[in-house]
């Protein structure tokens, strides 16, 4: 099945809000516990959450993180909005995170360059998929933990029609759309590996981990 582009940017207010109120627990709960696999329990750096969304995993990285601080970025400014609500929702660790609404390859950010580099559901957004890993390389410091988690583009249409219907059957019309426009928009994993490759990245591992979900996973060499 042929990759469709959908936009990169969620800018419209009832999309984002539909994603923000989605239960995403479970998903990010597996992304944030390969990140503690990999960069330890007792992380205390400053990470970066590239395309964080409404803020949910960088939120809860502070929260399981006590040590460290957490920046997350994102282009939509209706995103950026909810990130904030969340964060002033959230005091315990409203201190130790920051939102900056920028567009990647080259975002204005409190740090040049950080302790741990990560990214959830960002890539199949993304026409041009080098500016994620270009940035991964930019930003991140040497042997800095890198962890990123997204779709994978099924075979078929029909596959697609499955997946939906197997983990958005209760979802809104809406959300049910976009998960299927993401799927269509996501890369298969030797596309993936190829852009690693491109890009000096190779040395990252590339593995399937769900029956929808692809994890790269590595330190900065």
């Amino acid at each position: 099945m042929k990759r469709i582009l959908e936009p990169e940017l969620i800018e419209d207010d009832a999309l984002a809000l539909a994603c923000a109120r989605a239960d995403f627990a479970e998903a990010n709960g597996i992304f944030l516990r390969f990140f503690g696999e990999l960069a330890g329990s007792d992380f205390a750096g400053c990470a970066l959450d590239l395309g964080c969304g409404p803020g949910a995993i960088v939120l809860r990285l502070a929260q399981e993180h006590p040590g460290g601080t957490v920046h997350g970025l994102d282009g939509s400014a209706a995103m950026i909005r909810l990130a904030e609500a969340a964060r002033r929702a959230a005091p315990a660790c409203a201190d130790r995170v920051a939102f900056v609404r920028d567009l990647l390859p080259g975002p204005t950010l409190p740090r040049e360059r950080y302790d741990a580099v990560l990214s959830n559901s960002l890539l199949h957004h993304l026409a041009l998929p080098e500016l994620l890993w270009a940035t991964i390389r930019r930003r991140a410091m040497p042997g800095a933990p890198v962890l990123v988690m997204d779709l994978f583009r099924p075979a078929t249409a029909a596959q697609v029609r499955e997946i939906v219907a197997q983990y958005a059957a209760d979802a809104s019309p809406l959300l049910r759309h976009d998960f299927a426009n993401s799927l269509h928009a996501a890369f298969e994993p030797h596309e993936i590996r190829q852009q690693l490759a491109v890009t000096g990245l190779s040395h990252l591992s590339v593995r399937v981990v769900s029956d929808r979900h692809v994890l790269i996973s590595g330190r900065l060499d």
